[in-house]
């Protein structure tokens, strides 16, 4: 960050990437949450020698520069205070002949970052610093297991425990699709060795959660579910009815991605081409984008979140909700190829039936839906989900791109931010109360039951269970 760089900031209040702290004398004790949240999240830099004072900030400059800069260094190369070392990188400013001091904390490759212990974990939101809940936690110690947990065997298990019609129909699909792969010809129990469906006899989660029975599935992978809403608006607020189509629960992955891609053929142009799932591999319509984005969805879950992965189709755009952050910095999706799967050996199934990209997400597979209907494809992504949305036209009308998850006529007593961060709190915690939630926004718990009611009355959010022992489903927004 040059100095002009710096100034440009200090006129810019909107940041997730940028705090100022005066620090006159020493280290303030808040920079430690900031330097936890940054490195829980997308990096940042710290400014020493800043005052800020509503939307305006004064250069009152740090005493000792060296002392200060040392005792940061102590810290963040240490464990004393945080559970992991963090490399930070430094500079100097002169600004009106006094010191300024940044500390740039990039994100860290291995989360959570904690203060002492595990409660004083943070995350940036916005432009500060907030506790990250125990399903942030989490999340992120699952993403220390990224990319390896798909192919771990499990005790207990073996084939019988695969559903048959589901390892027949995906069979059938390599055959058709992909008529020279070697193990085509194979029996039931060495084509599960030879592609990772089992090894030496049991199940790994990949193969389980691709092919498995029900009961199995759930026995070892409880949260799995993967839910599908047709809705007849641009919100669940606006759409009267609520939903016009939701997908019985299937038995696994590939029972899901079958009655998925046939749901999706009904909202896009999609001609219909010989074959299982109605394309042919080198199609270049609407269907095969959406399909991309589909197979994605499928082969990067977090299948052990408490959150389950859910296809949307509104009115404007049709909206794949993942559980489980995009591993990558978003800033470099459309010029850098990525191939970090969080479910390798999914990846390969899909793959073996010609349904993935030899390597990473298949970004630019989803992005031909921009050049096909002229509307955009939008990411998104937080610590325990992700988000790909594809803008569409509807009937010939040009449907204008609505900013996601903000529905229309949101109602006056629940301001835009209340609502917003009300949602992102239940999505994250479902089992958040009502006194957890009216101390977290710093209201009274009357103003969080009418916020609550009015969110529910517009069907966006919907309480399963009862009040003790219940839990919340955002379901819109």
């Amino acid at each position: 960050m040059t100095k002009d760089e710096l100034i440009a900031k200090l006129k810019d209040i909107e940041w997730d990437d940028f705090e100022v702290k005066e620090a006159t004398n020493g280290l303030p004790k808040s920079i430690w949450e900031t330097v936890s949240a940054f490195s829980n999240t997308s990096g940042g830099w710290i400014v020493l020698g800043v005052r800020q004072v509503g939307k305006k900030f004064e250069i009152t400059g740090v005493e000792n520069g060296e002392k200060i800069e040392s005792d940061f260094f102590n810290v963040v190369n240490g464990k004393q205070k945080l559970n992991h070392q963090i490399s930070v990188s430094a500079k100097k400013y002169n600004i009106q002949g006094k010191l300024v001091i940044a500390f740039y904390i990039p994100s860290s490759t291995i989360k959570p970052i904690y203060i002492n212990s595990l409660q004083n974990t943070y995350l940036r939101s916005g432009s500060g610093d907030r506790r990250a809940s125990e399903i942030e936690i989490n999340a992120m110690f699952r993403d220390q297991a990224f990319g390896t947990k798909s192919e771990q065997v499990i005790d207990g298990t073996s084939i019988e425990m695969l559903n048959q019609h589901s390892l027949m129909t995906y069979r059938n699909r390599i055959a058709n699709f992909n008529p020279d792969f070697p193990y085509n010809a194979l029996p039931s129990e060495e084509f599960c060795e030879k592609t990772g469906i089992t090894r030496g006899g049991l199940l790994t989660y990949g193969g389980l959660l691709m092919l498995g029975k029900r009961d199995a599935v759930q026995l070892y992978v409880s949260n799995f579910w993967i839910d599908m809403l047709e809705i007849p608006g641009i919100s669940m607020g606006d759409a009267n009815p609520r939903y016009t189509f939701r997908m019985p629960e299937q038995e696994n992955i590939w029972e899901y991605y079958n009655v998925l891609i046939q749901r999706l053929r009904l909202h896009v142009d999609a001609p219909f081409t010989a074959g299982p799932d109605g394309f042919a591999p080198d199609d270049n319509s609407e269907l095969y984008a959406l399909r991309e984005g589909l197979v994605n969805m499928l082969a990067h879950a977090d299948y052990f979140s408490p959150m389950h992965s859910t296809v949307r189709v509104f009115t404007n755009r049709i909206e794949f909700q993942n559980a489980g952050r995009f591993i990558f910095d978003l800033k470099d999706l459309r010029v850098q190829m990525h191939s970090m799967p969080r479910n390798p050996l999914l990846v390969k199934l899909f793959r073996f039936a010609k349904l993935s990209e030899n390597a990473g997400y298949g970004i630019d597979k989803m992005l031909t839906w921009e050049k096909l209907t002229n509307k955009s494809v939008e990411f998104s992504s937080d610590t325990v989900c992700s988000t790909v949305t594809y803008f569409r036209t509807v009937k010939g009308v040009d449907v204008q791109n609505v900013p996601e998850n903000v529905p229309e006529n949101v109602p006056e007593n629940v301001p835009e931010k209340s609502r917003r961060n009300i949602i992102d709190d239940l999505r994250k915690n479902p089992q958040m109360t009502m006194t957890e939630l009216a101390k977290r926004h710093s209201v009274d718990i009357k103003t969080i039951k009418r916020d609550i009611g009015t969110l529910k009355q517009k069907g966006l959010i919907v309480r399963v269970g009862p009040d003790k022992g219940g839990h919340w489903e955002v379901v819109g927004g």
